[in-house]
């Protein structure tokens, strides 16, 4: 056996997403970090071991524009473009790629941290060092840092350390939550073991061990529903273990999961009620519990069931969820009741920094699903994505922590711009911050660009004539209004008679939802029999300062609006949801009067009711790509061109002037990569582009020259980032001495317009 000590600025235990995100994010700003995972790869219950889809905000395509940025936000799309057929083996190397692809992150997996050094007082202890044990190596490694991060899940590391915690749910009296019980007590989430399985072309028997259970001895033939076409994350409710403890019961909890799952295959394969079975074989079953809950630390703020819903908007916001509070019953899989009980928000929801770091130990953060909040709010925080941003969040506080000689806390009181400036440098996942970074010389210059998008339209042409699309339920289009909204026309197939349209005007509520909250006005429209015809709805609406708005056409049977086959920017078509309509899940009944439920865009993304919008928009100024909040916020937040003729022909520019020589150093560009399109590591949903056609893909950055000439400084072809770092360079190698930078925009990679969501330039 071998002893080691090794000594690091931050050292992040935990290789989960949350782990992974914090480590990169650390080493990013120039940290060293140790990244320790008792596993021999990463990514946690998103890895090839455990298998869950990485879920975040986006809720299965639940919310708009709201798939996470920043780390998350490339693993992403990087695994969009390298596994797009979902092949969970190399979704591991797309994660572990980006680790190594960091100078500043030394990996060490299969270790297991088991003791800490700490001292101080209960409320102010402090961390010194970790230990653990690498497995096949026999080294035993003693971790010293300035910082920790507890990326465990399980909250061991900051347990040893003697870092508050709770496990269970809360009484209803402490936080005031309606969800939560009269008394607290120890009830969890379960785990679940998930398998895949396969069609082998012939008949394959199934001779089941002798642990598989009688199914026939359980409810679970009676409560829920087996399918031959489901595999892996489809069946989530194979979860049990939340009357027990879900971290000294595991062993028992991975043999009961593991005995009721031989014991679905039997019935599947051998009951005669399957016989579309006949051929398939089980490929692969998990052998290690996903966990969903255990202790929860203690910090400075708990964020509650209220924040999630009511969507509170913290001045100290670091990240973004979107899935809904999602409870199961205690008995998992054994209950009678549904296997899950969902309340989503109205939109996207916030998490503060004070909810990532311990309030007892004073060099301690954390992320995933032990960061401080209700029982009731860890059922929205806890998916992997979102867990995901946490980790960026806290890897991003750690390094400043170290960067500024503070403690956590001491960051979260008295600089929390510093934070909240990294994070919009790095395009993290935050919605509503705008750009106030002084660092920024793109903020002190004029911004201009070769043209802009003016006009909000969807028309039908020859090569996307457009579809009726039957009035038979309330249809709705979601617009920008940048200055105003006059006049909206519409394209309507009449019926036999002459017909009458509702058409109403509704406000969303917060510039961060995309569904009708609030109604302005009401009008009526004309329609003639036949058609189609254009028809206009006069709204005369000017809003004091812009944002969205949803205009909805009441049902009106034999009528038609006409769907085109085009995805228009800043533009989302609606339906209201009809009996029928698929709900986010199968099998998980959903609450009355969730907005997002009954306003839908699944089916509808990437097409347009075919309209024109009077005036034209402000929308889309080359200026929204500077000091803005680089993703939709109240509106687009992005510089639009207008219409290229062909996707691949050049010249279409944004430009930084400054009144004086600028010495430059870096030059950052946020490219528009539709954050709302839904991605998904294993593809549970599948996109059919490989590259968002919004990006950019071919560009160069220049310099203006003394003589009014420009000098190209960085040509990029092939481009699949959204976020791009390009350092900066004078003819002798020295700082950059311009007065203007130029972004040339040469094709994308199928848009029809050149997109920035924000062009940032920074001093040597």
């Amino acid at each position: 056996m071998r002893e080691e000590e090794v000594h690091y600025d931050i050292a992040v235990i935990g290789g989960g997403l949350a782990g992974t995100c914090a480590a990169i994010a650390a080493a990013r700003l120039g940290r060293r970090v140790a990244l320790v995972n008792n596993r021999p790869v990463l990514g946690g219950n998103a890895s090839s071991e455990v298998r869950v889809w990485v879920c975040g905000a986006t809720a299965h395509g639940v919310h708009r524009w709201a798939r996470e940025t920043g780390i998350m936000g490339e693993l992403y799309t990087e695994n969009q473009f390298r596994n797009p057929e979902g092949n969970p083996y190399y979704w591991d190397q797309v994660v572990l790629d980006a680790v190594r692809a960091e100078p500043n992150i030394d990996l060490y997996l299969n270790t297991d941290v088991r003791e800490v050094e700490a001292s101080g007082p209960e409320d102010a202890r402090e961390l010194h060092s970790c230990t653990g044990w690498t497995m096949g190596s026999e080294r035993r490694i003693t971790f010293r840092a300035q910082q920790f991060l507890d990326c465990t899940g399980d909250g061991l590391l900051g347990h040893l350390a003697g870092a508050a915690y709770r496990i269970g749910r809360e009484a209803v009296g402490e936080y005031g939550e309606p969800w939560a019980p009269e008394e607290a007590d120890e009830a969890l989430l379960g785990s679940t073991i998930l398998f895949h399985t396969k069609d082998l072309g012939h008949p394959v028997k199934f001779v089941p061990p002798a642990y598989a259970k009688d199914l026939s001895t359980t409810p679970i033939l009676r409560n829920r529903v087996l399918r031959t076409g489901d595999n892996g994350c489809d069946y989530w409710w194979i979860e049990w273990g939340g009357e027990l403890d879900t971290v000294h019961d595991n062993e028992r909890i991975r043999d009961e999961l593991q005995s009721v799952i031989m014991g679905i295959w039997d019935h599947i394969k051998n009951s005669g009620e399957f016989p579309d079975a006949e051929n398939l074989t089980m490929e692969w079953v998990g052998s290690l519990p996903g966990k969903r809950e255990y202790r929860r630390f203690l910090g400075d703020y708990v964020l509650t069931q209220q924040d999630i819903l009511e969507q509170r908007p913290f001045d100290d916001r670091i990240a973004f969820g979107g899935w809904s509070v999602d409870l199961h019953p205690v008995q998992g899989m054994y209950a009678d009741e549904p296997g899950a009980r969902q309340r989503y928000a109205d939109g996207i929801f916030h998490i503060p920094l004070r909810s990532l770091y311990s309030a007892n130990v004073t060099n301690l953060l954390f992320a995933g699903r032990n960061i401080s909040a209700t029982h009731i709010a860890f059922g929205a925080t806890r998916v992997m994505a979102t867990c995901a941003t946490l980790g960026e969040a806290a890897g991003t506080a750690a390094a400043l922590c170290v960067a500024e000689g503070v403690r956590p806390r001491e960051l979260a009181a008295k600089r929390p711009e510093l934070v909240r400036r990294a994070l919009l440098r790095q395009d993290a996942s935050v919605i509503g911050l705008s750009d106030d970074d002084p660092d920024n010389l793109a903020r002190a210059a004029r911004v201009t660009a070769s043209s802009h998008l003016e006009r909000l339209a969807a028309e039908p042409s020859d090569a996307a004539p457009g579809e009726p699309y039957p009035l038979t339920r309330d249809l709705g289009l979601l617009l920008p209004v940048d200055p105003a909204l006059d006049t909206v026309d519409l394209l309507v197939h009449g019926g036999e008679e002459p017909a009458e349209l509702t058409v109403e005007l509704w406000g969303t509520g917060r510039p961060e939802n995309a569904v009708p909250a609030d109604r302005l006005l009401t009008t009526t429209v004309a329609v003639p029999a036949g058609g189609p015809h254009w028809v206009t709805a006069a709204l005369g609406h000017r809003p004091e300062t812009p944002g969205n708005a949803v205009l909805i056409v009441r049902a009106c049977p034999g009528t038609s609006l006409v769907l085109v086959p085009e995805r228009t920017d800043g533009v989302l078509a609606l339906r209201s949801r009809a009996e029928g309509d698929a709900a986010v899940d199968h099998d998980i009944p959903e609450e009355d009067g969730q907005l997002v439920l009954e306003w839908q865009a699944r089916g509808l993304r990437r097409r347009t009711f075919a309209f024109r919008a009077a005036p034209d928009t402000a929308a889309f100024l080359p200026e929204r790509a500077v000091g803005g909040c680089q993703r939709p916020y109240g509106g687009p937040q992005m510089w639009s061109s207008a219409p290229l003729a062909d996707p691949d022909a050049a010249g279409e520019w944004l430009r930084l002037d400054w009144d004086e020589e600028r010495e430059l150093g870096e030059a950052r560009v946020v490219f528009d990569d539709d954050v709302d399109e839904y991605l998904n590591n294993l593809h549970r949903h599948r996109t059919p582009f490989e590259i968002m056609p919004e990006l950019v893909r071919d560009y160069r950055i220049e310099a203006a020259e003394p003589d009014g000439t420009w000098r190209t400084l960085h040509t990029v072809t092939g481009n699949r980032r959204r976020h791009r770092v390009h350092a900066l360079a004078g003819p002798d190698g020295g700082p950059l001495r311009t007065t203007a930078l130029r972004l040339v925009v040469e094709a994308t990679h199928g848009a029809p317009h050149a997109h920035v969501s924000a062009f940032k330039a920074f001093g040597a």
